[in-house]
């Protein structure tokens, strides 16, 4: 029988009451009620420079700044470009304050700047919100974790609805005219209840449309994985009603209880690849969430991880590409995980998720980082935030002298918040790429380069196998370069040259 810790009978729906409402401010010191009719004084945003882009943000967290929260506040984004804008919408999260819910809306033409828009919703979903009621529950004052897409002229928004009943949730459809709305509420696609033999929870959605057409949702957060389910391409309800799908992804466990948590599943379609890619979030979402990821040749699955296993079976799936991690001089990253993957219309591929800095975990910024592929079909993530950077070639003659690597390691801590308590920064070493050849001065460890693929050959066996690339070095506040590629276990290897 599988064994759960407290926290994995509501993973998400702790969320708020773990994380921020221990932060929030009296009402009186800029929080808004839920259906938006306080009257506050807004303030406008100030001319963007890039090096104002801090960690943490008190000084514009309050309610009345939210025109100038830009990439602040930001958990579950999910991100795509409609026309010449990326729009990224949220989870009802913020610093310090009482929450405003709605869904968040932002807008950007460079993924760098971001201009607060508002809010998808004015009150709770209707559908949504009876349903849960006639199920004897009482909804969450707050939505969750997004996912938006375009059919045709037609936008459409999936929310998530829970409530303090384990299990009790909903999924929703929203239908606009414009990606900034209004919204009109269309019904309920997949809902779940405290049930014990059916343990799905209907949060965190994600769509694909395959080349045929078909539309496929993944979602699920804990319990018993993440499920897929079809859904009727005319209305984007689901296309057998009452439906809940089909499990596709799991992960381990030890002495009986979950090695973590399981949850904000994204899927893409990667037609150069001509592969399905199903992103994951493990762990607890404060410390240490991370991103997993396994490909499939059908959106039903099976997708397999990088040992070629199954991720649907009852253990831990690599390649992990993104997950909390340190450079020097820098408090770290932690929560970085509940991906959104999309890309510009041209084949460039991104990944953005939450950040939370490691000296105060409960500021929310939204990282946005390139996405590249390796030779063999694997996804790799930026160790850096995007930020405009240079595409030319990086010339072998740049890559010697003093680096930061990180090895994305891993140990599993079963559990949730309780044992989670620490993000497990995976922290940056220092690299020598010598100019006659070698690494770290080892005679037996070497390196080649054919741009803008770096190979470092170890002494010990590993290969690591890594894009090199021109970028920002936010930590320091300047340009230099950087790689991400795995090595032949499958473990990410990120570098930064000093």
């Amino acid at each position: 029988m599988r064994l759960f810790s407290k926290y994995s009978i509501c993973v998400k729906a702790m969320m708020f009451v773990a994380a921020l409402l221990p932060l929030a401010c009296s009402k009186s010191g800029g929080g808004t009620n839920n259906s938006g009719t306080d009257t506050v004084i807004v303030t406008p945003p100030k001319a963007f420079d890039i090096n104002s882009i801090n960690d943490t943000y008190a000084d514009v967290s309050p309610f009345a700044n939210y025109l100038q929260w830009g990439s602040y506040n930001v958990h579950d984004p999910s991100i795509k470009k409609f026309g010449d804008y990326y729009y990224c919408y949220s989870t009802d999260a913020g610093y310090g304050i009482d929450v405003r819910l709605g869904l968040q809306i932002r807008k950007s033409k460079d993924l760098v700047q971001w201009q607060f828009v508002g809010w998808v919703f004015n009150t709770l979903p209707p559908k949504g919100s009876d349903y849960i009621k006639q199920q004897g529950g009482t909804p969450n004052n707050s939505l969750w974790a997004p996912y938006v897409m375009k059919v045709g002229s037609e936008y459409r928004l999936y929310y998530s609805l829970s409530s303090a009943t384990a299990r009790l949730s909903v999924i929703g459809l929203a239908t606009a005219t414009t990606p900034e709305g209004p919204w009109t509420e269309k019904g309920t696609v997949v809902v779940s209840t405290n049930n014990a033999v059916r343990q799905t929870n209907a949060i965190d959605p994600t769509v694909i449309v395959t080349p045929a057409g078909e539309h496929w949702m993944y979602y699920g957060s804990a319990w018993d994985g993440i499920y897929v389910l079809k859904l009727d391409p005319t209305t984007g309800l689901a296309g057998n009603n009452g439906d809940i799908g089909v499990r596709v992804a799991n992960r381990g466990f030890t002495g009986g209880k979950y090695n973590g948590n399981i949850e904000g599943a994204e899927i893409i379609y990667n037609p150069d690849q001509k592969k399905y890619y199903l992103f994951i979030a493990y762990d607890w979402l404060e410390t240490k969430y991370n991103v997993r990821v396994g490909k499939g040749d059908s959106p039903q699955g099976p997708f397999y991880d990088f040992n070629g296993v199954d991720i649907n079976t009852d253990v831990d799936h690599t390649p992990m590409i993104v997950a909390p991690y340190q450079f020097s001089g820098h408090g770290g990253w932690q929560g970085t995980s509940h991906c959104t993957v999309f890309d510009d219309g041209s084949g460039n591929y991104y990944i953005g998720h939450q950040g939370r800095p490691g000296i105060a975990k409960y500021y929310m910024d939204l990282h946005v980082r390139k996405l590249f592929w390796t030779k063999d079909g694997w996804p790799i993530a930026s160790p850096e935030r995007y930020a405009w950077e240079d595409n030319s070639i990086v010339a072998k003659d740049s890559l010697a002298g003093n680096w930061e690597q990180i090895i994305l390691g891993y140990r599993v801590v079963p559990g949730y918040a309780d044992e989670q308590t620490s993000p497990d920064f995976q922290v940056s070493q220092s690299l020598t790429i010598g100019t006659n050849g070698t690494l770290n001065g080892d005679a037996a460890s070497t390196w080649t380069y054919t741009a803008p693929w770096l190979e470092m050959h170890w002494s010990n066996g590993y290969t690591d196998k890594v894009f090199v690339q021109k970028g920002r070095d936010w930590e320091n506040k300047k340009s230099t370069i950087i790689f991400s590629g795995l090595n032949n276990a499958g473990t990410a290897i990120w570098g930064k040259k000093k």
